[in-house]
């Protein structure tokens, strides 16, 4: 099927575009840039670097999208930017490729949305089904793991990790990882319970929150040093995969995790 690029637009010689793409007024594709099927992008639109967009997703328009990161060691290098499948990139949104000394890649997963102004930084991870709403911003090298919800205005300190069904309240500062299934809050966040409605609406069954309440519990409100508290819950949850990956993302955190 037919590409549709508008007259006004410009797409550089070397540009891959899959079937059905769409090009909007007055945006501009870099030579380097791989675009998937029935890919629309909207009007006033900068998609540069080598940068390759899945299919079926949806530029709103107005974005900047693989450009080089913001990062005064960036000695210009071949890094790229990867973005999934059925991801949803709304107004201003800016979104980097990687620098050379940070792994080369910026990786977005699949049906993703970013709202409008977010920014995505050089060298970032974000897993599959992330939101990110308006104006929230990721340092460096910070990964998002898959479900989790970032809220407006909320900035994320470079090397953090947020874990998978995480929640973050609305103007909230993270500087240390957060662990799975949790929300959090504040300036210089602190953790406030469970995600508990996130998990439900994921299909969570009532057994396995109960495990990851518990697991909570044992970690944050026992009085436990961390150690002991890992231990405890590797001996009493050992049949729920989901306290695994709870002591797992706890025991390889280098930030240190918010309490």
């Amino acid at each position: 099927m037919p590409v549709r690029i508008h007259p006004t637009a410009i797409v550089a010689e070397g540009a891959r575009l899959g079937d059905e793409v769409v090009v909007g007024p007055y945006s501009i594709v870099g030579g380097d840039v791989e675009i998937g099927a029935r890919t629309e992008i909207g009007p006033h639109t900068v998609i540069d670097g080598h940068t390759c967009i899945g299919r079926r997703c949806r530029v709103t328009g107005q974005a900047s999208i693989g450009t080089a990161p913001q990062d005064l060691k960036y000695a210009g290098g071949p890094t790229r930017l990867e973005i999934g499948d059925d991801n949803v990139i709304r107004e201003f949104v800016t979104v980097n490729r990687a620098t050379e000394h940070g792994g080369g890649v910026t990786r977005i997963g699949h049906r993703c949305m970013l709202m409008a102004y977010a920014h995505v930084a050089h060298d970032c991870t974000l897993g599959d089904n992330v939101v990110m709403a308006n104006a929230a911003t990721l340092a460096g090298h910070v990964t998002i793991e898959d479900w989790a919800i970032v809220g407006g205005l909320v900035a994320v300190h470079q090397f953090v990790r947020v874990g998978e069904s995480v929640i973050l309240g609305g103007g909230a500062m993270v500087t240390l990882d957060v662990p799975p299934y949790c929300m959090a809050a504040g300036d210089r966040a602190s953790l406030h319970g469970l995600n508990l409605i996130g998990l439900r609406r994921r299909g969570f069954s009532e057994e396995t929150i109960k495990a990851v309440r518990g697991a909570y519990r044992v970690v944050f409100q026992s009085g436990l040093k961390l150690a002991d508290a890992l231990a405890r819950l590797r001996s009493e949850f050992e049949s729920s995969p989901e306290v695994a990956r709870l002591v797992h993302f706890i025991e390889g955190s280098q930030r240190g995790i918010c309490r």
